[in-house]
């Protein structure tokens, strides 16, 4: 069968294209980065038009290296950074503000309040933490400080979506204001039972329902593209949270069933079937990609991975490029004492800790870039097994096997000791472009390209490499002892 599906991946950082075969092979991508916003400490914001201009930008230039039109296009899927909340006029089309980012803190004292009064209604209806973390808070402060407006959303005039339905608005010219339940899931405005917009969450958050998208599954009709857009009516037919796209594209279909994404952030998910499973230490309960029938999961999310060597190469000059991080980790033998807590915008599950902030410690005259580095990369292994280990007491079983991908799960040194201080084998996909696979598997089968996954190569297990622990038990204690200490210094307030 000729044709490709065209897979979006959005990115926080970086949007990317990728145009996969008939087999479920990349044949073509592009990946352009867009700048981050920082205009306070704690506070992330992006240019909407820009990421747009980003993502149209990879999608035209992947087309030109596959030698593929629009008219060669079968369908497109959507992948996106959650939670980022956008508003938008819908007459003009134009963003009333600029996006504000899921690592944004600015709304951390608002949601303070609303959790001392609201708290459990809003964790029982969304399986999530009252959090800035989320989209709702976002949504109310940009109404809020942005003159008139809350007046306008009330009268109709404003839409809000996630980067998604940002993307699908454009793309549709403006036709079709939706989303699917990962996305909505993730607004803190969505109840994942009734799987509908929630009129009480709104009145506590402020949010008129009239701005909000329709919602359907992962796997849908999400309108056509505008033949101003890109020259031909291509089906839009898939759209997901890229962490459940990233779950969908490892076939991690089955109940138990685990993924680690390695990006900007960890983002750990377990497939808990067709029922949500409540954590009591401190995971969420989230929808899963599916179509039709509704599958849930159970997440873990680590605010800071990708993005602190991100940090060492941009803000302080240590790294030329995050590729030399493997290098210069494996030139020492061990931290030589130095502990990186990460924890630029405070601390994610399972301890969810808003006024946390990053720290390195253990410095003496005899530290290097090196440390420093290889510090850095076991910050990120860290901070994963304390929510393994969260999601294995809330399951009541070991995890016995992570599948993992992302721009970071390249680095061997780090998926190494990811096994070492899990004690489990770590198996990096063949690809670790799984997110787009998961959209672009969600797109070609339910416009039928694709028969079932079986007939995608690309999600085949050939090639992934395995990598099996190599410490014991004792080292492991050490390790993670050492770990809880850095974080506890970090955690701590003279009050």
């Amino acid at each position: 069968m000729k044709g490709y599906i065209a897979a979006l991946d959005q990115g926080t950082t970086s949007s990317r294209a990728i145009l996969f075969d008939a087999g479920g092979r990349a044949v073509a991508s592009a990946q352009y980065e867009f700048p981050q916003i920082y205009p306070s400490p704690g506070w992330v914001e992006q240019d909407a038009t820009v990421l747009l201009d980003s993502q149209m930008r990879a999608l035209t230039v992947a087309m030109h290296k596959a030698g593929a039109a629009a008219e060669d296009l079968v369908a497109i899927g959507i992948a996106n950074q959650r939670e980022t909340a956008i508003v938008w006029d819908r007459v003009t089309g134009k963003p009333i503000f600029h996006a504000i980012v899921w690592q944004c803190r600015r709304t951390a004292e608002a949601c303070e309040q609303i959790a001392s009064a609201w708290g459990e209604v809003i964790r029982a209806k969304t399986g999530l933490n009252v959090d800035a973390y989320f989209s709702a808070s976002k949504v109310a402060w940009l109404l809020d400080h942005v003159p008139g407006a809350r007046e306008r959303a009330e009268r109709g005039e404003l839409a809000f979506g996630t980067v998604d339905s940002w993307l699908i608005w454009n793309l549709t010219g403006g036709k079709v204001h939706a989303t699917d339940y990962t996305n909505a899931s993730r607004t803190m405005l969505f109840n994942i039972h009734t799987r509908q917009w929630d009129a009480e969450l709104c009145r506590i958050f402020r949010v008129p329902v009239c701005m909000l998208p329709q919602v359907y599954p992962s796997g849908a009709s999400f309108g056509v593209t505008d033949r101003a857009c890109l020259g031909a009516a291509v089906p839009i037919c898939a759209a997901a949270g890229d962490q459940q796209a990233s779950l969908f594209g490892h076939l991690c279909l089955d109940e138990g069933q685990v993924k680690n994404t390695y990006g900007t952030g960890c983002f750990l998910l377990m497939n808990t079937g067709k029922k949500p499973v409540c954590s009591a230490h401190g995971l969420l309960t989230t929808l899963a990609a599916s179509f039709g029938e509704p599958a849930y999961a159970m997440e873990g999310s680590v605010f800071v991975a990708g993005a602190a060597l991100q940090w060492l190469r941009d803000g302080l000059g240590v790294l030329v490029n995050s590729a030399e991080s493997e290098e210069l980790a494996r030139s020492v033998s061990d931290c030589g004492g130095v502990a990186f807590v990460p924890a630029f915008v405070g601390l994610g599950a399972p301890y969810w800790d808003a006024e946390c902030r990053g720290m390195i410690s253990g410095i003496t005259r005899g530290t290097t870039r090196a440390h420093i580095v290889r510090a850095a990369l076991e910050s990120i292994a860290l901070q994963t097994a304390d929510v393994v280990r969260a999601m294995e007491r809330d399951c009541g079983a070991p995890i016995t096997r992570i599948c993992a991908d992302g721009g970071a799960s390249a680095n061997g040194f780090l998926m190494q000791f990811q096994a070492d201080i899990l004690g489990v084998p770590v198996e990096r996909a063949a690809t670790t472009e799984t997110t787009a696979l998961g959209a672009a598997c969600l797109a070609g089968l339910y416009s039928g390209f694709y028969r079932d996954v079986s007939s995608v190569d690309a999600c085949s297990s050939d090639g992934a490499a395995v990598y099996l622990p190599q410490k014991d038990d004792r080292w492991r204690a050490e390790k993670m002892q050492a770990w809880h200490l850095a974080l506890n210094r970090a955690r701590y307030r003279a009050d």
